[in-house]
Formats: C-alpha cells, structure tokens, sequence
C-alpha cells in the first residue's frame, strides 16, 4: 500500500515534527518551544516585545461540521464558474455511470473522489472542465431489487409495464440518494443535470447507434449457444460473469457404442465404443457427435473385466496417450491390451449410438482437441458449447438443446427428465441412467473454477437460444488499432484490454428482461424473419423520443409499425428482448457530441474506473465507437484496483468487512471508537494512495491521516500566524530577499513542478508525496526551524524579518493549490482565512480554485544557490549529531547553548561557502555561534562528530566539535549572545529600544 502521506513526519527529527504537529509556533527542536512556555509563566518583560504568530484557523479540523461551510464555493458554485471564466480549452472526463440499485460503498467514494482530482487540477490549468454524472438505470439489478420491495405479491403475475414503473422509480430514488451522497464528498460536477440511461433522450441516443450497427451489418440474430443464467433467466455477456474457484462438478467417463458398420471399418470384434469424458453430464442428452484430432493416434484396446459373476470382454477406443490415464479406472483384477492403433483421420465418418438419446450420431475432426486430459475423444453438444456450436454448424448438425429458461430439461429430453433442474437432479438423473445403461465407466467430482451470474451468485449454463448479437469479429481490428493513440495508465491495462478484444469474437446484446431498452425487432408471424431496418428503426425511434421506451410495451404492433410495413400483406409481432446494459451504459459516449469541440477523434479526454472493466464499460464503449465513428471514445484510459480492508481481503458483505463513506465522514454512535473524520481525510487517503493497484481502507489507516491532517494544518497554521498584519509595503522584492529566503523560493518552484509533473501523469500519491516531503524536510525541519528566531525576535520592520514573510506569502499560496485538488475544503478553509492578506496583496479571488495552478516565477530558479544551500544542510545533519551528543552527555540543554567549531579545508568550495556564510551559520544551525577553522588549526575540546560532505561534485572532510558556549542567555532571544548575565543581547537591545 503507498499511502505516503500517511507516513508523514515534519522533519527528520521527531522534535520538530512533534512542534508544528501540536501547533507550537516558537521555538524548534533547538530547545526554543519549551522555553516560550516557561518565560510567559515567569511574566518575561520582553514578552510585549515578541512577535508570535497570531491566527484562528484551529489546529483541529471539525471536519464533519467545517466542510460543509465551504462545500458550495468548491463545488456548485466553481462548476459553474470555471465553464464561464476559464479561457482553457474544455476538457472532458466522462463518467461511467454506476448502478442506481442502492447506496454507495467506498469503491464508489474511490473512483468519484480520482476523477474529482483530475477535474480540479484542470480546472486550475484554466481548462473548462465538462464533468456530467451518470446512472445506469436499466438492467436487472434493478429490476430485481425494485421486485423485492414487494411483499405478499407474486412476482410472475406482474405485467411488463407494472414491472418497468416498479424498477423506474426505485432507480430515480436511488438516484437522488447516490446524487446527494456523491455531492457530499465534494465532487464538482454538473450534478442538475446528470445522464441517465432511462432517459428517453439517451435511449434515443442509444438506438440511434444501434441502427447506425445494423446499417453496417454489424447485429445479426442466430440460434447459438450463449451463457444463460437460470436464476436470473436471459442471456449474459461475459463481462456479468465471476468465476467461482470451488465450484463442484461431475465428470464421467461414457462408453459410445459404434455401429456395426463402423466396427468394421476399424477391424474391431464384438462390442466396440468409444470411450468420452465430460464435466457436465446434463449435456448428454443433446449429445449430437464426438470430436476427435486428425492429428492425434488413438488406440482400439481389448478390455477384460473380472468381476464374480466372471470375465467380460470389450473394446475401447481411447487416445494413445491417455491410456494408462483410462487404465487406472478400470476395475481391479481387468486386463487391457492393444489392438491396433489408429490415427484421428481415420476415425472420421464413424457412426455411434449417443448413450442418453440412443441416435446414431457421427465422429467429426477438431483441431481443438487435445490429450491433456479427458481421453482424446470429446463429447459435442452443439446447443451446449461454443465450440461444439461451431464445429455442428460446420457439419449441417443440429443445434439442439432440451433446457429451457429455468435450467430444467424439457419433455425434448424424455419423459425421465423433463422438468428437473439440469445442475441438481437432471445431473444425477443422467447418471443413473448411464449406469443403468452399462455404459458408465467411471464417475467422479472434482472441484474447479465455475462461471457464475455476478449479480445472484448462483452457477450458470451454456444453452442455444435465439439471440441478438454484434459482430466483433468484424470489429476487433479496428477497436485494437484504435487503441494505439490512446494513453492508458498503468500500461498493463493496454495489454488486458486488447486481449479481451482479441479473444472476442461476438457480443449477446439480447436480454429476456423487460426493464431495459428494447431490441426495436418485429417478427413475421408465418416465417419467423425478423424486420429490421434503417426505416422500421428510426420509425421507432422517433415514438420512443416522445414518449420514451414504455411506448414499446404500452403501443400495439401496428401502432410502433413504420407506414411502409403495416400494408404490405403480412403481419408482425414486435420482439420482446431488451439490449445488454453493457450496450446502454457502453452508447454514452454519443452524448458528448453536443459538449465536444472535437467533431474528429475521441469526443472524451479521459475514462476512468475499475480494472474490471476492460471487459466491460470500456470494452462495449470501445466497439460501438469504433462501430459507428471508427475511433476510441477516450484519450486516456486510466484503472484503479479494488478497496481491500486492512488485512487486504476484498471487500464484501458476506464476510461483513464493507465500509460506508458516510460512517468514516459522520462517525458511528461512539464517536471515540468511530470518530467523525469528515470528506477531506478519505480524499487525501484516496489522493494519497496509488490506485492502480487494490487500496486497503480500515480504522488504522484513518487514524494515520488524521495525524497526517493535524501536521498539514500545523504547517499551514505557522504560515498563516507569521503573516498576521502583513501588508503589501511590507514585500521585499526577490533581489533583495536573503539568501535562505532565495534558496526557498528556489525549492518551492522545483516542489511545484515535480507536482505537476505526478498530477499531470495522473500518478496523485506521487504529488501527495512531494508535497509530504516538501513539507517534511525543506519547511518543517529546516526553513521554519531556522526562521523562527527572526520572525519571533526580530524588529518588525526589520529587511529579513519582511523577507521570510514575504517567502512565506508566496509559498502559502503554492502549498495552498498543491493541496487544493486532494484536499479540496482544507484548501478553501485556509484561503478563507488567508482573506485579508492576501486580498491586500491583490488576490481577491473567492475561491483558491480560481487560482491558477503554478504561481512561482522563473526567476526563483537559482540551482548555484541551491547547491550552497544543499551543502549547508549536508553540514547540518552532521552539526545536530556533534549538538546531540552534548545534549546526550547533559553538556548543555537547548542547541542554543552550545557554540561550534566547523574545521573544513578553506580553500575548497565548501571552506569558501562556509567562510561566506560564517555569519549566518549560527542561524542556519540554530546555536549561538559558529566558527570556521583550517584543517589542521588548534582544536577545541568538546564533543566531535567527523564525515565527508558530498557537494559540488566532490568529497569534503569535515570536523564539528561542540562545546558550552562561553556567552550568557539574552532573556529575550534566548540566544547566547550576552556578555553579562540576564542583559539583552546587542540586537534584542536595539530591538526593544525602538518599540518604545
């Protein structure tokens, strides 16, 4: 898991973290925040004279109640602002349109919460954003959930049209309940005007593409073997499928008599079969061949079984190298030995008797065939299996299967098995029958991975029935050469996407559902053709505009008829299937065309959700684009992983590990076990995280960022105090600005572009990781630290005392619109309260989002100055272990006691920086003086600490010896600059004289 923000500490040194992280304003982990405290109990006399920062912005958030203070202003508000003011081109993130069938889980807070932080971040490059939500509203999940709310009802004698009004208004009321959800995690979008698939302008919309597919000759009806689910009774497309790997099946290994005449032909004696292996027994019955490889050799074997009743002899036919597979199976005491052995080409054209139905059925050729198991001879059910359809379709054999909605076999099958469900008893029926038939030769269970129905949870089954599908076999070339020009983030999603594609040859659009968009198909009552055409679609169409898709159930045949159609001397029924939601959800695209400036290409700059939809929402936007537009929908392609709890299981209600937003923002009953953490903690979580893989969520990673946002507020509550009552004749213009001062500006650039460069590889835990060392190492721990004793001590208006200021101005904005995309209401909240500042210093916008993104200024770039600076903090490190060692040893208390002596070749760049800065260094290393010496010059006695500094492309040795300072403590600063004890130093003194 890469939460790096949770992992937040402000500075290297836990002192300094612990300061800003509890508010502290004076002092460091020099000692300087505990002696603030206790001067004031001893009422310093210098206190008045001090300049600690002044703010209310609190250190604790309030979340739950703060956020919603600033909720509108960086939502509605800024939607609607940023379309008006921006001057960017539009950028458009399209949303892929979640179930209206219940409330919302934190997977849906994940991925709406990752779009809203690409959509601020445009919003802050001056783009106009075009965010429109969506809601799948068709589909079976619907329309069972809506079915359940009725009680004491029976279900199946509910009319079309009762059914359609049941799940319409339980998925508008899940709408306004998802809406108001999604509103409150502050994602900015245009929430009154959302896309809903059931509306009649997108149903609209969606059979215009399907005419545009037929024109094309893309949809084609056929009766073929689809996935059929018989808990939800219609067809699936792959992508409703979830595999479940402890599924259990039967397998049985069944003697196929040959006929004489085929006995014959292979030189057999006496009873001969050939010996098949399946894994589902209920096919059998619609077993109408057996398919062996040409290029395998098969072996004709004499089998003896002994048994008490005494020998019996037959002939197998087995492949050659499952043999001693088959062998194993036989009883004890059997013998087996070859006859001769025969290639796959000669087995063609032999005849058997099918061992259920007893019809004398051919061996064909299939390269699919293999030895790997089973025993080189399969079992085709061309009603029962894609490929067992396809090799029937290519020998004229029927496509035949006794199974009807309910996954019972019907009277087709015989009297001993209609009406008994094909996975239960109609299993273990056949196999009675077969062993009663002699002909089983060996039964087993094994447990593997299964197809089941996503949405009931139960198995599901391969069945021929009439069906509507989209040619992608036609399509799959240009879908994949569409891809080439679309970025895709992580890359691996590229490679899934397009084996999914390539792996496809069709899609079943139909569904046997009444709540849905509907196949707009008539039927000729005396042939059964279907009428479908461009004038018979758009016909429809144009009804369906006015009234919407119950026009379908509520208007008579002749009524939905095109004119040309009702007198041309036959008669129709309308079609009764409705398309895949895949097909619904999968035609959003077509509603871009209105928002869009590009009239060419993908209408959409980016999609994004889970990885579980390359099979699905991406997948079905894909081909109807590539369909009727030839291109990709989408620019950029990006997926997140799954949410995992903290122990990375996934999440699910059966194991009772599911998490609700609203719990984790509002907080449970017991607000000490379950605290109210608010919207901006689980957005930085998600901003923090990297989400192309699964993301754990759980009580110990909430606790972890709300450490994390109680240090950011502290670091914002240092600014925000230290600028209290700055005002524009206070800014020292950047030449004049000191060196630190410089040199953090210089960082704050460098921090802002290594920002952009992550937000604009949408790579956000990498932006929260920059900002998280930014802050950590170069403010917290160093810069704050060493400016401490000007802003507290120094005159007002004093130059460096102005500069720090006016560093920390520039840098409060930065950090400010760094946080603004993740953290979306701390950012407001600090620009509230960074009001009356920075509106004297002329930025008087509402909001930080109408700031731009990136405020620094090319001429903060200084990388000589910076490797100064890099030096000096190298020294540093190696300064604070001489210091802590005198500490450790109780040699002084607080670094400013103690005073160093830096030996260092001089003539080296390095000796030459510190010999420039030797004034300054007492600042920097916050101690009360620093000495630079020769390498080689008298030593002082104190505590040493030696290394080598890696700096300006060399290696310099150092040597930093600690001692006691020799000086006494100024009862103002604190610094041990006084010659005599309790007198004020030099400059406390000319500091005090002036304020009075």
């Amino acid at each position: 898991m890469n939460q790096t923000f949770a992992a937040l500490q402000l500075g290297p040194a836990k002192r300094a973290a612990a300061r800003v992280a509890a508010g502290a304003y004076a002092g460091s982990g020099s000692g300087r925040t505990q002696p603030y405290a206790t001067e004031a109990k001893k009422k310093n006399p210098y206190s008045h004279t001090i300049k600690l920062p002044q703010t209310e912005f609190p250190l604790r958030a309030d979340a739950a109640r703060r956020e919603k203070q600033f909720r509108h202003r960086c939502t509605d508000a800024l939607y609607e602002w940023q379309l008006k003011n921006n001057r960017g081109p539009r950028f458009i993130l399209h949303d892929g349109p979640p179930y209206a069938n219940g409330d919302l889980h934190i997977g849906h807070f994940m991925n709406k919460v990752l779009k809203d932080i690409i959509n601020r971040y445009q919003v802050m490059q001056g783009k106009r954003v075009v965010y429109i939500p969506g809601f799948d509203g068709h589909g079976l999940p619907i329309e069972q959930k809506a079915l359940e709310t009725l009680k004491g009802r029976d279900r199946d004698s509910l009319d079309p049209m009762e059914i359609r009004k049941l799940a319409r208004n339980f998925a508008l009321k899940a709408v306004g309940r998802q809406t108001e959800s999604f509103k409150e995690y502050a994602v900015m979008g245009d929430w009154a005007h959302p896309y809903l698939t059931l509306d009649p302008s997108y149903e609209t919309n969606q059979l215009e593409i399907f005419k545009a597919m037929v024109g094309r000759g893309y949809i084609y009806r056929q009766n073929k073997p689809v996935y059929w689910s018989p808990s939800s009774r219609t067809a699936l497309a792959e992508a409703e499928l979830e595999y479940n790997e402890k599924h259990v099946s039967t397998s049985v290994y069944v003697k196929m008599q040959l006929t004489d005449e085929s006995v014959a032909r292979i030189g057999g004696a006496g009873k001969v079969s050939a010996l098949v292996w399946t894994t589902t027994p209920w096919t059998l019955p619609a077993n109408r061949a057996i398919a062996v490889h040409p290029d395998l050799e098969y072996v004709l074997v004499q089998v003896t079984e002994n048994s008490e009743s005494g020998s019996a002899g037959y002939q197998l036919l087995v492949g050659k190298d499952r043999l001693e597979a088959v062998s194993a199976m036989l009883p004890e005491g059997s013998t087996i030995a070859a006859v001769c052995i025969l290639g796959g080409k000669q087995l063609e054209g032999l005849n058997y008797s099918s061992a259920v139905s007893g019809k004398q059925c051919p061996i064909l050729l299939a390269n699919y065939v293999t030895s790997d198991s089973g025993t080189g001879l399969v079992h085709s059910a061309p009603g029962h299996g894609q490929e067992d359809y396809e090799l029937g379709l290519a020998n004229g054999i029927e496509i035949y299967a006794p199974v009807d909605d309910n996954g019972r076999f019907t009277s087709a099958a015989g009297a001993a098995l209609a009406g008994m469900e094909v996975l239960g008893e109609g299993t273990r029926a056949v196999v009675a029958m077969l062993r009663d038939a002699g002909v089983l030769l060996h039964v087993q269970e094994f447990m593997h991975s299964y197809p089941y129905d996503w949405r009931t949870k139960k198995p599901i089954i391969q069945r021929a029935t009439p069906q509507w599908f989209a040619n992608v076999g036609s399509l799959k070339a240009s879908a994949s050469e569409s891809l080439r020009d679309v970025k895709i983030f992580p890359e691996f999603g590229r490679r899934r996407l397009e084996s999914f594609v390539a792996s496809r040859s069709e899609w079943c659009i139909s569904r046997q559902r009444v709540w849905g968009v509907p196949i707009p198909v008539f039927y000729n009552t005396s042939s059964g053709e279907p009428l479908l055409t461009a004038e018979s679609i758009s016909h429809v169409i144009g009804i369906i505009r006015e009234r919407g898709t119950d026009a379908w159930w509520e208007l008579s045949t002749e009524e939905l008829l095109a004119p040309e159609y009702r007198a041309d001397g036959n008669t129709y029924v309308k079609g009764t299937d409705t398309m895949d939601v895949w097909f619904d959800s999968g035609s959003s695209w077509k509603m871009l065309e209105k928002v869009s400036e590009c009239s060419e290409g993908a209408y959409a700059d980016v999609y994004l959700e889970g990885t579980d939809q390359h099979r699905g929402w991406f997948q079905s936007s894909l081909l109807t684009s590539n369909a009727v537009r030839g291109v990709a929908p989408f620019r950029v392609l990006l997926t997140h992983g799954f949410t995992l709890d903290e122990s990375r299981r996934k999440m699910s209600k059966s194991l009772g590990n599911t998490l609700e937003p609203a719990r984790v923002i509002h907080g449970g009953r017991d607000k000490k076990k379950e605290p109210a953490y608010g919207v901006d903690l689980l957005r930085l979580v998600v901003g923090s995280t990297d989400y192309t893989h699964d993301v754990s969520f759980g009580p110990l990673v909430f606790a972890q960022f709300s450490d994390t946002m109680r240090k950011i507020r502290g670091t914002v509550r240092f600014m925000l105090g230290n600028l209290n009552g700055f005002t524009p004749d206070m800014l020292v213009p950047f030449e004049q600005m000191s060196s630190i001062d410089r040199y953090i500006l210089h960082e704050l650039r460098r921090f802002k572009q290594n920002a952009q460069s992550a937000f604009d590889a949408y790579e956000f835990y990498r932006a929260m990781q920059v900002v998280s060392n930014f802050t950590n190492t170069d403010l917290s721990a160093f810069y704050f630290d060493i400016s401490k004793d000007c802003l507290y001590v120094g005159a007002p208006d004093d130059l460096q005392r102005r500069s720090t200021q006016t560093a920390l101005f520039h840098i409060l904005v930065d950090y400010t619109t760094a946080l603004a995309p993740v953290a979306c209401h701390l950012a407001e909240e600090v620009w509230e309260f960074f009001g009356p500042t920075r509106r004297a210093l002329g930025k008087t916008t509402d909001s930080v989002f109408q700031e731009p993104w990136d405020q620094t200024r090319s001429e903060w770039n200084d990388p000589d100055l910076a490797a100064d600076w890099t030096a000096l903090r190298k020294l540093r490190s190696v300064a604070n272990r001489a210091i802590e060692a005198a500490r450790t040893a109780r040699h002084i208390g607080s670094s400013l006691e103690a005073e160093l002596d830096v030996y260092v070749p001089l003539n080296t760049r390095l000796g030459q920086l510190l010999t420039k800065y030797k004034s300054e260094l007492c600042k920097v290393y916050i101690t009360s003086k620093v000495n630079v010496h020769e390498v080689g010059g008298a030593e002082t006695d104190g505590f040493v600490c030696e290394d080598r500094i890696a700096a300006y492309d060399t290696e310099t040795p150092v040597r930093v010896v600690s001692r006691r300072s020799s000086l006494h403590k100024c009862p103002r600063c604190w610094n041990f600059h006084s010659t005599e004890e309790s007198s004020l130093c030099g400059r406390c003194d000319d500091v005090v004289a002036r304020q009075q």
